[in-house]
Formats: structure tokens, C-alpha cells, sequence
């Protein structure tokens, strides 16, 4: 798919002409130079041309532009996005005018070979397009737009879809598995990404809160029809709410990280294997049961925990017993520094995005409730027994099942839970959520239950 980077100095409003075009708040739009530091990256339509739009952060060639000590990092992965470009927009600040920062981008741009326009964002109405003439010395197209109010984008999107190479066979029709990496800060999420990559893709550093927008990077394993497509999501740290500071930008990282995890195939969670489980990777749990999302979970830098002879089949059973409400996630000790078990983690998602869609057979459904009803019977409930007459799953992802009962109000929580582990135990069903449904069979109705009695 061709690649469309939107680059510039910073504050220019590449965010904002990114969302603009992608028709969804995706990056994050803030007055205030720096916020944006990965690649931010959306597939869209142009024109009718599929293409993968880029979202850079502001190439500052001076510290004291932004005082973001990950100027550097964040300048890199703007450069990486104009090599791998079909099509560079260079987006400036029209009110602005001509600054010596934006010379140097355009004059990097131009060196690169890639075709490329200049978006002089910022003329809000008609009386400004007169400031965008002043950045034709450059000897580009100049469009006067403004990504807040929509101005001139029909001339834009014309001319980024004349500039890309002739369509070629659609390779975009392969829906990728969205896999959402969420943590709390500094948990290893960049990290474990740039492993599985086994490249630079993402912003890594020390500093807590380096990843700011939720940040989409496509990943496959093999080649051609049997290739496994992903698109793996790298969201910033969720921070318990008392810490969080009232900026904006942290408030705007949080709702991306949630919807991250609204959109995701697949949350893996990374919790550090030496500090265990603490409240905060607790209530982001909650937030992917909530979201009723397949899950994995990775004990994450386990090479500092096996140099302290920490057994791995202890502190899984740990994760166990300290988070049983995410007893149906598989457990998988990794570590980004050596390459410990990362197969094994990919092994794993792929097994939770397979249960979550899995169909399960009418009749086998019901065979493991007659057999769970005779196993063990209901308990009373007010004198009365909970009956079950029959089962159905309605719906995949999440996994969802029907049981028609006598009365759904005699059930108990125990027994539910008894019933879930007994389609678990026959069907599997690891990392993916089971929402199991009672509902009253209409009075007359005929059959037998589902213990056989009449």
C-alpha cells in the first residue's frame, strides 16, 4: 500500500490536516509544539486510492523548539516515514509565513526525491490564501487549506492521488488482527514491538509518558496467501487517574489508549514480572473485561526475573491467583532484551483471536450442559431449582451463549461459573471471554430439559 507522510516543522498542524483527512480524530491535536513524536499512521481512502496515511512528528533541528529531550528520536522517525513514502505533504503554517525551519524540512524533503506538495494550513477564509503565494519560491504546488475548517482539501486529496504510482493489485483487502499492547507506563510496550519488528518502529526511552497517540504499526509473519497479517497498536501508559496530570495531552492519550482497546481483535496486557500484578494493571484489566476484548497477558523483562531464580511457573500461578478474573488469558513470561519466548507471545495471540471466533456446534454445546447438569445439579434457590431446556451460541467475538431455563432468577453465581469452566474445559476457548445468557423458555412451550428428565 502506498505510503502518504504528512511532515513539518512543528506546530503546523499536522495532526489536525491528519485527522481531517482520515475523517477521525486519531492523533492528537494540541497547541503546543512536540506533541506528536511517532508515527501515527491510519489506512484511508483518497480519491478511491487505498493508501497508508502517516502522521510525523515536527522535524526540529533544535532542541529549544520544543524542549523535548526526544527531539532527536522523534526527527528519526519523521525521516524513516519520507523514505518510505510514495507521496510527502509539507505542511507549513501560512500565518506564519517562511522560517528558516521550514526551509530546512522542505529543502530535506526535496533531497529525498519523493514527490511532494507543500499544504499551507491555516488559511481559515478566503482573505488568507494570499499568505499561502509566499511558499511558492520553493518551486512546489502550494495549496492554501485549513484542517479546521476543511478548507481546500478537495485540491489536496486531487493532487496526492495524481502524485502516487499507477494502482496495482489491491493487497489491502487482508484484514489485519488488531492487537492493542497496553500497560501501565514504562511496562515494555515500545519495546516489545521494536522486538517483533526487530527494527526501530517505535519511540523507546526511559522517560515515563514517551508514547503519546496510539500508534499503529503493521507486522506480518511469511509471505503471500499464507501470510498472518497484524496491525499492532502501541498505546501510551495508563496511569492511574490521581496521578495523572490535568494536561490535555495526558487526558487525549488516555481516551486513545481506551479506544485502542475498543477497537483491538486482541489486548495483550504487559505486566513486570519482578513487581507482579499491581492496582493499576488490575483496574486496565477491568477496562479490557469491560470491553469484553480476547486477552493475553506477558510477564514482561523476564530476564531480570530469571537472574533472581524467580520460578515461571510460580509467578504465572501468582498472575493466577492475584488477577483470577482473567483466569481464561493465557500467561506468557517474555523479554524484549533477549528475545525470551516472543514466538511463543505471537503463538499466543493468535490462539485468543481464534477462540474469540470460533463457532461452537449446537449440539455439542448442549451435550457438555447435560453433562454438567448431571455432574453436578443446580442449588436451591427460594425452594426452587434453575432448569435448562436449551443452548445456543449467538455471537462470536465476543463468545456469547443463550440457555433457555425456567427461570433465570434461581441462578447463582457459583453455578454460572461452574458452567462456564465445563464448556472451557470441552471446548478451550483461551484468551477469549464467554458471556454465558439465561432466558426465560415461554410458558407451554414443550421439550425436554437439558438433563434429560421430562
Amino acid at each position: 500500500m502506498n505510503v502518504v507522510s504528512l511532515v513539518g516543522r512543528p506546530n503546523t498542524g499536522k495532526s489536525a490536516l491528519f485527522n481531517r483527512i482520515a475523517r477521525k480524530r486519531v492523533a492528537i491535536v494540541f497547541d503546543q509544539p512536540g506533541v506528536t513524536r511517532d508515527r501515527v499512521t491510519r489506512e484511508v481512502e483518497v480519491l478511491g486510492r487505498r493508501v497508508m496515511l502517516v502522521d510525523t512528528g515536527g522535524m526540529a533541528f533544535d532542541r529549544s523548539v520544543t524542549n523535548d529531550p526526544l527531539d532527536g528520536e522523534t526527527r528519526a522517525q519523521a525521516e524513516v516515514a519520507v523514505e518510505d513514502s510514495a507521496f510527502c505533504v509539507i505542511v507549513v503554517d501560512a500565518r506564519e509565513g517562511i522560517t528558516p525551519l521550514d526551509s530546512e524540512v522542505i529543502t530535506r524533503v526535496r533531497e529525498s526525491g519523493v514527490p511532494c506538495v507543500i499544504a499551507a494550513n491555516k488559511c481559515d477564509t478566503a482573505d488568507d490564501d494570499w499568505r499561502a503565494f509566499e511558499f511558492e519560491r520553493f518551486g512546489l504546488r502550494v495549496f492554501a487549506v485549513s484542517a479546521e475548517h476543511g478548507r481546500g482539501m478537495e485540491a489536496l486529496l486531487g493532487a496526492i492521488a495524481g502524485g502516487l504510482p499507477p494502482a496495482t493489485e489491491d493487497e489491502s483487502a487482508v484484514r489485519p488482527l488488531r492487537v492493542a499492547i497496553v500497560g501501565r507506563p514504562n511496562a515494555g510496550k515500545s519495546s516489545y514491538i521494536n522486538r517483533l519488528l526487530n527494527a526501530p518502529r517505535v519511540i523507546v526511552s526511559e522517560i515515563p509518558g514517551t508514547t503519546r497517540d496510539a500508534v499503529e504499526v503493521p507486522f506480518a509473519i511469511g509471505s503471500g496467501p499464507e501470510a498472518r497479517h497484524y496491525m499492532l497498536v502501541d498505546t501510551a501508559g495508563m496511569k492511574p487517574h490521581t496521578k495523572m496530570s490535568k494536561t490535555s495531552v495526558d487526558n487525549f492519550s488516555l481516551f486513545r489508549s481506551e479506544q485502542a482497546i475498543e477497537e483491538a481483535d486482541v489486548v495483550v496486557l504487559l505486566l513486570d514480572s519482578k513487581m507482579g500484578p499491581t492496582m493499576q494493571d488490575k483496574r486496565i484489566a477491568g477496562k479490557v473485561l469491560d470491553a469484553k476484548k480476547a486477552c493475553v497477558v506477558l510477564l514482561q523483562k523476564w530476564d531480570l526475573a530469571f537472574a533472581e531464580k524467580i520460578s515461571e511457573e510460580k509467578a504465572i500461578e501468582a498472575v493466577r491467583q492475584m488477577m483470577p478474573f482473567l483466569a481464561f488469558a493465557p500467561v506468557v513470561a517474555c523479554s524484549n532484551k533477549s528475545g525470551y519466548n516472543m514466538r511463543r507471545t505471537v503463538e499466543a495471540i493468535d490462539r485468543a483471536a481464534a477462540s474469540a471466533s470460533e463457532r461452537i456446534p449446537t449440539g455439542m454445546l448442549n451435550n457438555v450442559l447435560v453433562k454438567a447438569a448431571k455432574k453436578t445439579l443446580s442449588p436451591m434457590v427460594a425452594g426452587r431449582r434453575l432448569k435448562m431446556y436449551y443452548a445456543l451460541q449467538v455471537a462470536t467475538n465476543p463468545q456469547t451463549i443463550r440457555i433457555f431455563v425456567n427461570d433465570p432468577k434461581l441462578s447463582t453465581p457459583a453455578y454460572m461459573a461452574y458452567l462456564e469452566r465445563r464448556i472451557r474445559e470441552r471446548f478451550g476457548l483461551e484468551g477469549a471471554p464467554l458471556r454465558l445468557f439465561l432466558k426465560a423458555r415461554p410458558r407451554g412451550a414443550g421439550g425436554r430439559k437439558i438433563d434429560g428428565k421430562a
